[in-house]
């Protein structure tokens, strides 16, 4: 595989992870309130829900949503 193709291919497993991560975080998907598949799936729609409007609420005012992570050597060259 090419170095191109290996790039997609982590950018596009970066961008499912952040989503898992995303709803996790957000809404708690990763413990169902109900019991039953009709009742869950439920639940997981509704997720899906708010993180769609929680993006196009970010979206829309123009705030960014990753918190990417600052490595302490990067924070010192901010500083000097």
């Amino acid at each position: 595989m090419d170095r191109c193709g290996r790039q997609a291919k982590y950018a596009r497993r970066a961008g499912i992870e952040g989503t898992i991560s995303q709803a996790v975080n957000v809404t708690g998907i990763r413990h169902a309130r109900y019991r039953g598949l009709d009742k869950t799936h439920l639940q997981n729609v509704f997720s899906a829900v708010a993180i769609n409007l929680t993006r196009l609420t970010a979206y829309w005012n123009g705030h960014p949503l990753d918190r990417t992570r600052t490595s302490h050597l990067a924070r010192l060259a901010l500083a000097a």
